[in-house]
This record gives C-alpha cells, sequence and structure tokens, in this order.
C-alpha cells in the first residue's frame, strides 16, 4: 500500500564542456531509501570530487553538505604520492560567518582525531592576527578553515609565515553557503584570494541556494564544473499547485506554515503562540534587525519567563560564539536571532523555526527554515504576515518553490501590550530599544527586496507601534505627512521615566538639569571628540536652505546670462596694487643676483649689499 504523501529525492548532474551541457537524474524513494536520504549530498558528491571534477551543488538544508566535502578532502589528502608537509596547506575551506566556520572545524576535529599526520587550524575574526601568525609558524596547519575577510589578511600580509607559499600545495578548494561568498559584499575579498591559489586544484561550491550563472562560476575558477542539484520531490497532490512544479527546496521533514495576523496583536500573538507550544520544546526566533533582536530578548524574558530566552545578532562579536554554544547544549529555550545564524548551523533538535517578518531576501527564507528538520528529522517553521502581505506566500512559492501551508492566527496572550509598557514605564533602557526597534524595522522594510509586494506605504504606522507596546511615538522622516491616529500615546512626561541602572540614571539626571537651565541636551564626550559636532536643526527649516542656496545660485546664474547677452558682462580680475618704487627695488635685487651668479662680487660682497638694502628699506617703512 502506497502513502500518496510519500516523497523521492532525486539528485541532477549536468555536466558542462563550453556551450554543451550532458545531465543524469538519479531518483530514490526516501521511504525505501531512508539513509540515503540522509545523506545524498554525499553519495552526489564525494564520487564527482575524488574524480578530479569541480562541482557547483545545490542540496536541500540538512542533506549533509558538510560531510560531502570534508570526507573528498581527507581522502584526497591522506592518499597524496608525498605527504603533506607541517607548513604546507592542502586544503581550505571559507565560510561567510564565524559560527559556520567554527562548527565545521568541530566536525573535522572528529575525523582529524583518528589521523596522524593532518591537521587544522581556524581563521576567523575575534582573535587576534598575531596569534594567528603564531600559531601558524609554531604549528602549522595542512587544512585552512576561515572566514574570507581574516584569510585575505593573513594572504596579503607581509609576515614571516609566508602563507602564499604554503598554499602553493592547496588540492581542494571548498566555497561553503557559495551563494552569500560570492555575493557583492565577499566579491573583491574572494578575487584577491583567488589570486594567491594554484590553478591546478578541485573547487567545490556548496549551498542551499545555489547561483546557476556561469560568469560567477567562472570568477570562483572553476573548469567545467559538473552542477548538481539535489532536491526532493513531492508526490502529494495536494500541495501541489501546479501541474509541473513538484520540485521543493525545502526537506520532506519540514512542515512550512504561515499566518495572517493584524499588526496590533503581532507581539501578543507571538506569546501566545509559543505558550501553546509549551516551555519544553526549541524554537529560534528571526528578526530582520539587531535592535529588534535586542528589544524583543528584553521583553520575553517577562513574558515568558519560564522559557529560558537567548540572544544573538551581527554586533555581538566576542559574545556571540557563547551564546551560540549555550543555546546548542540546551535542552529547550528560544534563540532570538537575525540572518547571522541563518545559514548552515547545525543546532541539534530545533522544534520550531518562526519568523516575525520575512527576510529580506527569498533565498534567506529558505536557510532559515532550514535551521530545523535536519538530517532527516522531524521539524516545523512559521511565518507571521500582515494583511497587506498576503501576497509574499504565492511570491515564495514561485521563486523558491517553498509551499506555505495556512495556519490559523494563535489566540494572543493577555494583556501583553500594558505588560510591555509597564516594563518600560520601569526602566527607560527598554523604552529606548522599543524606539530604535521600531526605527530599524521601518527602515529593514524600506529596503526589503520584495518591495514590489511589501511595499512602505501600506503599513499601518499606528497599529504597528501599538503592536510594538511603544509609549510615543519616534520623530523619523517615514512618518512625516503619515496617518497615525490609531496609535495611543501614552500621557505621561517621558522625562520621568528613571533608568534601572543607577549610573546611567545619575549621569541623565546631570543632563536634565542642564537641559532646563539651558535648553540644549547636553554632548557627550564620545559626541564632542567627532569631527562634524554640527547642531542638528529641523528638518523644515534645513529644506528651507537648501531651497533659498539654490535660489541664490540660479539668481546669480541668470544675471550672469543677461549680462553676457547684452554685452555688457566682462570678467573682472582682482588687481595687485604694486607702486613703482617695489618694481625698481625688485629690479636692483635681481641685478644684485646676477652680479653673484657672474662672479663679478664675493659672497660677502652680496650678503653685505644686500643687508643694507634691507635695512634702507626697514627705516623707510619705519618712517
Amino acid at each position: 500500500m502506497t502513502n500518496s504523501s510519500a516523497m523521492t529525492g532525486c539528485f541532477v548532474y549536468e555536466v558542462m564542456s563550453g556551450q554543451s551541457k550532458r545531465k543524469l537524474k538519479v531518483e530514490f524513494c526516501t521511504r525505501c531509501c531512508p539513509l540515503l536520504t540522509k545523506c545524498i549530498a554525499e553519495a552526489a558528491c564525494i564520487p564527482l570530487l575524488l574524480k578530479n571534477k569541480d562541482v557547483a551543488v545545490e542540496a536541500v538544508t540538512g542533506s549533509g553538505k558538510t560531510l560531502a566535502f570534508i570526507i573528498p578532502m581527507l581522502e584526497l589528502l591522506q592518499h597524496r604520492s608525498e605527504r603533506l608537509k607541517r607548513h604546507e596547506v592542502g586544503g581550505i575551506i571559507i565560510s561567510p560567518t564565524r559560527e559556520l566556520a567554527i562548527q565545521t572545524s568541530q566536525v573535522l576535529a572528529h575525523f582529524l582525531h583518528h589521523s596522524d599526520h593532518l591537521t587544522q587550524m581556524l581563521l576567523v575574526g575575534g582573535n587576534s592576527v598575531a596569534a594567528d601568525v603564531d600559531y601558524f609558524r609554531v604549528k602549522g596547519a595542512n587544512i585552512l578553515i576561515a572566514t574570507p575577510g581574516r584569510l585575505e589578511d593573513l594572504l596579503t600580509r607581509n609576515c614571516d609565515i609566508n602563507l602564499p607559499s604554503a598554499v602553493k600545495s592547496l588540492e581542494l578548494l571548498v566555497l561553503d553557503e557559495a551563494d552569500r561568498l560570492l555575493d557583492l559584499g565577499f566579491e573583491r575579498t574572494l578575487t584577491t584570494i583567488l589570486q594567491y591559489l594554484p590553478r591546478q586544484r578541485r573547487t567545490g561550491l556548496f549551498s542551499a541556494t545555489q547561483a546557476k550563472e556561469l560568469e560567477q562560476l567562472v570568477r570562483a575558477g572553476l573548469r567545467n564544473p559538473v552542477l548538481v542539484a539535489v532536491h526532493e520531490k513531492s508526490q502529494n497532490k495536494s500541495v501541489s499547485t501546479g501541474p509541473d512544479e513538484t520540485d521543493i527546496s525545502t526537506p520532506s521533514t519540514l512542515a512550512n506554515y504561515y499566518t495572517i495576523c493584524k499588526p496590533e496583536e503581532k507581539l501578543a500573538s507571538l506569546v501566545g503562540f509559543l505558550k501553546s507550544q509549551g516551555s519544553h520544546q526549541k524554537f529560534m526566533l528571526f528578526f530582520s534587525t539587531c535592535a529588534c533582536v535586542e528589544y524583543f530578548a528584553s521583553v520575553l524574558k517577562i513574558l515568558f519567563s519560564e522559557l529560558q530566552v537567548f540572544a544573538i545578532h551581527g554586533k555581538m562579536k566576542d559574545k556571540r560564539y557563547k551564546v551560540f554554544d549555550s543555546f546548542r547544549k540546551a535542552t529547550s529555550g528560544v534563540l532570538i536571532c537575525t540572518d547571522v545564524m541563518a545559514r548552515g548551523v547545525d543546532i541539534p533538535e530545533v522544534h520550531w523555526v518562526i519568523q516575525y517578518d520575512p527576510p529580506s531576501s527569498a533565498a534567506s527564507f529558505v536557510h532559515r527554515c532550514g535551521r530545523t528538520a535536519r538530517i532527516g528529522n522531524q521539524g516545523s517553521a512559521l511565518v507571521i504576515l500582515l494583511p497587506t502581505e498576503d501576497a509574499y506566500v504565492d511570491f515564495i512559492y514561485r521563486n523558491q518553490k517553498v509551499h506555505l501551508v495556512y495556519m490559523k492566527t494563535p489566540s494572543p496572550a493577555v494583556d501583553t501590550i500594558s505588560s510591555v509598557r509597564s516594563l518600560q514605564l520601569k526602566d527607560r533602557a527598554v523604552m529606548d530599544k522599543a524606539i530604535r526597534a521600531f526605527v530599524s524595522h521601518i527602515q529593514a522594510y524600506a529596503k526589503h527586496e520584495c518591495n514590489v509586494i511589501l511595499r512602505l506605504k501600506d503599513l499601518n504606522f499606528g497599529r504597528l507601534a501599538t503592536g510594538l507596546g511603544l509609549l510615543k511615538l519616534p520623530k523619523m522622516p517615514e512618518l512625516r505627512g503619515k496617518d497615525v491616529s490609531d496609535f495611543e500615546e501614552v500621557k505621561i512626561d517621558l522625562n520621568s521615566i528613571p533608568y534601572k541602572d543607577c549610573q546611567r540614571e545619575r549621569i541623565r539626571q546631570e543632563k536634565l538639569k542642564i537641559y532646563r537651565e539651558t535648553g540644549v541636551w547636553p554632548k557627550t564626550q564620545q559626541a564632542s571628540k567627532r569631527i562634524s559636532c554640527k547642531q542638528t536643526e529641523p528638518w523644515s527649516l534645513s529644506k528651507q536652505r537648501k531651497i533659498e542656496r539654490k535660489n541664490k545660485r540660479d539668481t546669480r546664474k541668470l544675471r550672469k546670462q543677461q549680462q553676457q547677452d547684452s554685452g555688457v558682462y566682462t570678467k573682472h580680475k582682482r588687481k595687485r596694487n604694486v607702486s613703482q618704487e617695489d618694481i625698481d627695488e625688485l629690479a636692483k635685487d635681481i641685478a644684485l643676483i646676477k652680479k653673484l651668479k657672474r662672479k663679478k662680487i664675493s659672497k660677502e660682497q652680496f650678503d653685505e649689499q644686500f643687508d643694507a638694502k634691507n635695512e634702507e628699506r626697514g627705516c623707510e617703512s619705519s618712517k
């Protein structure tokens, strides 16, 4: 008896040679081959890399891409005709983030534990460059796992380890999350790195959303690459929205949901959903900005105290890995994060991935969802949309082949907004975070990749601010001329809200006292050191001054043109007031210099006559 919702997997080989292509498609049943389902990327790629082929791999998240390049790399280095010396680099793995690089290093360490001569080195930001240089000089390494910036720094740095010479033995280069590495932000760095690497090498590009343009592959240094697309194929007719659209880009064990929620109830619905799932589960909650992560981490600790809350974003620097490691070891909790955690990182037993709003790019949607349902495990993902964002469901299906199933809107938690506002009234720091979160969310929304369907003008700013629990609306250009009558501002003197931190509150009170006396808020010490200390002015006044300056320029141009047309205009050059006496004195000095040059007078006679003239001039000027 067959199950109508069964899934089949497939990998497609597409061999490119010049303009010609040869395609081989292999399909398998995930029910009959459960082991192959967990390692489809390895099964597709390892034989190709061992046969000296360059590969560009697009595989669903959680399909084993890490082992797909670690195993052949170790196999190639172990079976070299000559063993690698201590300072010879045979393999390089480049990752876009330090978390992914650290995770890859930990996986590789399990294999190297059984190797007697191969060693690895991790090169990421956060550690000092000097420490990395000293480590490589003393111990060396055969495999480098690095982020692009640090690797470029060590290759271009004129230091005594001579890394450009060490990479001449390179066998395999791996670009993990290749679409991100080939993105505009890493393009120059990657190009610099490739200039130092030997051409006779194998190269592998791995990602869940691969860029297929040949130009990008050539730029990465691939020669006649084999394009490998590892997909799962849906046989469930109920989820197919088209007759021939059956490939999906997320794992078959992942259930993708969406819900439509009013902006003023979004936070309350999120809290209600988390409570309905229970505190024993593991969640990842994605936001678009660092400020939103900071704010929601503060309020969720109070609104859902039973659940352990972790927070990670790109501005945390050194603290990031400690939080990441704590969440990996935890049996339950919620990790609130930005897209810095969307790619490649493997966290055990994540039950739910929740996207508070659509990500800035469609590719990030797939990567976010891929943090759950990894290696054949079950998982669920939910994206919370506003009523004006319902077109995103069809967009993400057409763009990324991700089918979203509607979920009834979770019941909002009672008194959520009043609790959040009460929290802000007790601590001014939370109020500051709320305002920054709102501003950053609006600014990120305005720059959204899908701004055709996710339009800033469709947002109800008043209800959105109410849903975040703001006490007041901030002054920002995006709100100018907008109807914010739906926002209910709290009637309170905001200057009376204190900081919970005694030191911050003491400093604020001192500045508040100066402000009440002078009417000007004093600048911080850091702000006073800035080069640009221009006093801020109202936007309307700044615009008016700009218009006035433009009008003056236009008037001058018009007057000049009229004078030129009438023949009256002439260019006036400034004349220097030089008297005849000055001209005569200059001629005498020149004559004296010529006498010295022709040796008609000695140097002593020249100095004596020149000093005498200067004394005469001094006396005349004093009269």
